[in-house]
Order: structure tokens, then C-alpha cells, then sequence
């Protein structure tokens, strides 16, 4: 089983980062912009998987 350990640890750094820099409403709404997002990527990429084993 292959560890995500150094993603964790980059991406922990990155929202720390960004806490700094940005305010409540801005953190606010890029967290929900990543969420959408995801649910994007996931999205497509189950599409993906539908069309190829069609």
C-alpha cells in the first residue's frame, strides 16, 4: 500500500500558507471552489469509466 503521507504534509503546509494570506470570506469561498471541483473531476472521471467499458 503506497503511503500519501508527503501529500498530506503539502497540502497542510498549503492551507496554512493560504490562512495567512487570505481572510475569512476568501478562505471560505476557495474551499468551496475546490470542493466543486472535485465533485467535478470525479464527475468526468466517472464518465470516463462509463464510455470506456461501454
Amino acid at each position: 500500500m503506497k503511503s500519501n503521507c508527503s501529500n498530506l504534509y503539502i497540502l497542510s503546509t498549503l492551507a496554512c500558507q493560504m490562512s495567512e494570506c487570505l481572510n475569512e470570506k476568501e478562505l471560505r469561498r476557495l474551499a468551496a471552489d475546490l470542493t466543486a471541483l472535485g465533485y467535478m473531476i470525479e464527475s468526468l472521471l466517472a464518465h470516463q469509466t462509463d464510455c470506456e467499458n461501454e
